[in-house]
């Protein structure tokens, strides 16, 4: 099974070897509303620990999603491109927005684990 981390600003991120699939939590999906736009970096672009990997837009209000580890950009989600409303939906699971070749593995103690992230919210 695989270990979900979180970060404060509300991404989630699950790891599959050194893939890492992002996205945004529950709790930022109902902040957020109704997505109508969503876009990611080109693939092969690389992240820095904290850099602005993706944008979503709702009718409320534009918010950079970060990338919660260093990498490489792997990946997007592209039905999210016909379907931003995915993610409102599934937000952790089908709504997923990137997915980054992780270059740095101790990164990830700096994240949160699920109970530490819902003791943040």
């Amino acid at each position: 099974m695989s270990t979900t981390y979180y970060t404060p600003s509300h991404e989630w991120l699950r790891l599959d070897g050194d893939i890492a699939t992002v996205g945004i939590t529950a709790h930022a999906a109902e902040e957020l509303g109704e997505l109508v736009f969503v876009e990611a970096k080109d693939e092969g672009t690389e992240l820095s620990q904290g850099d602005a990997a993706a944008v979503v837009e709702s009718v409320k209000a534009a918010s950079d999603i970060y990338a919660p580890v260093g990498g490489v950009l792997a990946g997007f989600n592209t039905r999210l491109s016909e379907e931003p409303t995915l993610i409102g939906a599934d937000p952790e699971g089908e709504g997923w927005i990137f997915q980054l070749r992780i270059s740095d593995s101790a990164q990830l103690e700096s994240l949160l684990d699920s109970d530490a992230y819902k003791a943040s919210l």
